[in-house]
């Protein structure tokens, strides 16, 4: 067989792409932990003496980690451009590394251990920026690590199961929160007011030691990442920037054969030699609609889903929240999968869509729930 006629490595290809996709699992991991750790996490603060934890204060520490992914979406293009693709995952990977430690044992160094104060909870929610940067990191660069080693014609379904690994890590962390909550109960913080001794025997476990837990649990895929990540190659597209053109044929006859390798090496060069397309080349409005479509995402109100799931369900009545919100990660998933199976089949378009009405029927469901109970289940 002529060796120039070889296809490329499937298995090679797809041992690189699922190390990247650690970086996806990592960063539904990080948004979804909140969710079992909130409820003892604000027990926790609000037995602090020197100042009042109230609800806007818990509010901004269950979404703190935000502030930390606008900083690491807003970096991910400098860093990319400018230590690459490879390098720049690997220091997302230690961000959730030292933020998972960080969340999980906040008075490291600085406070006395379990006592809370507003000094420790700016430090824990340093720890969750620190995460939030490497989520920033994350889900910007993961996806154009895969499609810049991805063949054209899997290309899509590759950069799709960057979002299946982010629907798996909120499955994952589900599961990971029932298991460790185990037994336990959450604090009824509703009803306790102001004070850790209004809290109920059964319930001291989670204020004082299951939250850790759970953000501690996020270390172990962290430093799997950052460790795995170090042995997979930069993308070629990168390697040809930087002027190593050589590395890049090499990594690209590996995973699509000689032959193509060739020509693929080539396309790369002649679209990053030839800059000559305006910004609205393709019209504002194609523009527009691009960015609109990730706000709407956001602006649907998944997060507050995400962060308070156990919460809602138990308001809704639910007897076993955290098994409902298990349920709920496992329906995501599997639709998840529906996507990523149909994606070079239907198109883009029609996914969106339907996905879009999905989410207006999921968003009406969720508040006609809470106004009528009946409807809950």
């Amino acid at each position: 067989m002529n060796q120039n006629a070889q296809p490329g490595s499937k298995a090679y290809l797809f041992s690189i792409v699922l190390v990247a996709v650690l970086g996806g699992l990592l960063f539904g991991y990080d948004t979804a932990v909140i969710s079992g750790a909130e409820k003892g996490l604000q027990a926790f603060f609000m037995d602090a003496a020197d100042f009042e934890y109230n609800n806007i204060w818990h509010g901004f520490t269950s979404a703190s980690a935000l502030i930390g992914c606008i900083i690491g979406s807003f970096l991910s293009g400098y860093l990319a451009t400018n230590i690459g693709r490879k390098r720049s995952l690997i220091v997302a990977g230690i961000l959730f590394f030292v933020s998972a430690l960080g969340s999980m044992f906040p008075e490291f160094l600085f406070f006395n251990f379990g006592e809370a104060s507003f000094s420790l909870l700016i430090m824990f929610n340093v720890y969750r920026i620190i995460g939030g940067i490497g989520v920033g990191l994350a889900s910007a660069i993961c996806p154009m690590y895969i499609g810049e080693v991805a063949p054209s014609n899997i290309r899509g379904m590759l950069v799709s199961w960057n979002q299946f690994a982010i629907i798996f890590g909120q499955l994952v962390v589900y599961f990971v929160n029932f298991f460790i909550l185990g037994n336990h109960i959450q604090p009824l913080v509703e009803e306790m007011g102001k004070g850790i001794a209004a809290i109920h025997p059964d319930a001291q476990w989670t204020v004082t030691t299951g939250w850790r837990y759970m953000f501690g649990s996020e270390a172990v895929p962290a430093g799997l990442f950052a460790l795995l990540i170090c042995f997979v190659p930069e993308t070629p597209r990168y390697l040809v920037s930087i002027g190593r053109s050589d590395v890049a044929e090499h990594i690209l006859s590996k995973i699509n054969g000689p032959v193509k390798a060739t020509h693929i090496l080539q396309d790369i060069k002649d679209t990053m030699s030839v800059k000559t397309e305006k910004l609205m080349t393709y019209g504002w409005m194609c523009i527009f609609i691009g960015i609109m479509l990730s706000v709407f995402q956001q602006a649907v109100g998944i997060n507050a889903v995400l962060y308070y799931a156990p919460r809602i369900f138990q308001d809704m009545g639910m007897q076993d929240p955290m098994m409902v919100t298990v349920l709920m990660g496992i329906i995501n998933i599997l639709f998840t999968l529906v996507a990523i199976f149909t994606v070079e089949k239907l198109g883009r378009k029609p996914l969106l869509i339907s996905g879009s009405i999905g989410m207006a029927l999921g968003a009406l469901g969720v508040a006609g729930s809470l106004a009528i109970l009946a409807w809950s289940w």
